[in-house]
């Protein structure tokens, strides 16, 4: 009977750790990132993100620990890594006097990508990220939106696997960062693996599979982003209107082992519940069966931006 081996994760890192003198940016940081994952690496600035991105990318090495990159090690073996990759930093410098498509050819040759097929190649990234009516445009004349779009058409041009995006939507408006967070989803679509850092927390909870957590250069967490609300936030809340009195509510309320707390606030009950396993049908059947009358029952959704700011003290190196 043959075993099958289980498949390379597309970035794994092993107690990796990076100094600078007295500093430790990254302290014994275990990561593991599936192929296929849009994964949110978050934290504070200084907390340790951009390290392990230029680690990944080839551009730090590492004080201790080893990381890997679809199996390949990121110091002995950084030209391979290099060919599956692309590296978007957060702040990246752009000819402002070139055309669209004279910039990415150029990189596509530094790709060795043959000139027969650079055309197609140049095409088919601008179409992309929506720059298309762009090709003729000099990069000067192009909005901040449209200069990050030309940024990730570039680490596209050799068609990596694997993405490491440092804020990537960096300093964009709105609609900007909208437009940007459907290019990734439509690239994971395609099977990329992408790695986002970023401080808005709120499209990570919706764009990303999965997430991280650093501080201090410490992993704080890892793992899917439903898990991070229930393992890391303090309880699920409930909130509760009834016609009837509000104190009875919830003294009937607290006769529940599964509820930790419950109090009246604006109008309304808010329940806390002992853990993120619990009903909260438990909620509206004692007070149903208590006599009270009621009218409303909500989940309070946590969001990524409350547990980030539960779980961490803004700290850094």
């Amino acid at each position: 009977m043959s075993i099958i081996a289980p498949p390379v994760p597309a970035v794994q890192t092993v107690g990796l750790t990076r100094t600078y003198g007295n500093m430790t940016a990254l302290s014994a940081l275990d990561l593991t990132i599936n192929r296929g994952d849009l994964f949110g690496f978050i934290g504070s600035n200084g907390a340790g993100k951009t390290t392990t991105l230029r680690i990944l990318a080839t551009f730090l090495t590492p004080t201790a620990g080893q990381a890997f990159v679809l199996g390949h090690d990121v110091v002995r073996e950084a030209d391979a890594v290099r060919h599956v990759i692309g590296y978007m930093p957060d702040f990246f410098g752009v000819y402002k006097d070139m055309e669209v498509t004279e910039y990415l050819d150029f990189f596509g040759a530094c790709y060795k990508i043959p000139t027969v097929q650079r055309e197609k190649t140049v095409n088919d990234v601008l179409e992309l990220v929506g720059l298309s009516e762009k090709k003729g445009a000099l990069i000067g004349a192009l909005s901040r939106g449209m200069q990050q779009r030309l940024g990730l058409a570039r680490v596209l041009i050799h068609d990596p696997a694997v993405l490491l995006l440092d804020e990537p939507a960096s300093g964009l408006d709105p609609r900007a960062r909208i437009e940007m967070m459907a290019i990734l989803q439509e690239l994971q679509r395609m099977g990329k693996t992408i790695i986002i850092s970023s401080h808005i927390l709120s499209e990570l909870q919706t764009l990303c599979n999965r997430v991280a957590i650093i501080e201090k250069g410490k992993l704080i967490y890892s793992g899917p982003v439903q898990g991070v609300r229930d393992q890391m936030s303090s309880g699920r809340v409930v909130w509760v209107k009834v016609s009837t009195d509000q104190k009875h509510a919830v003294q009937l309320l607290k006769t529940l082992s599964e509820v930790s707390a419950a109090e009246a606030v604006d109008g309304q009950v808010k329940v806390t519940l002992q853990d993120h396993e619990t009903d909260h049908s438990v909620v509206a059947d004692v007070l149903v069966r208590g006599g009270a009358k009621l009218l409303e029952l909500r989940e309070d959704e946590v969001g990524l931006e409350e547990v980030f700011l539960q779980v961490t003290r803004g700290e850094t190196q």
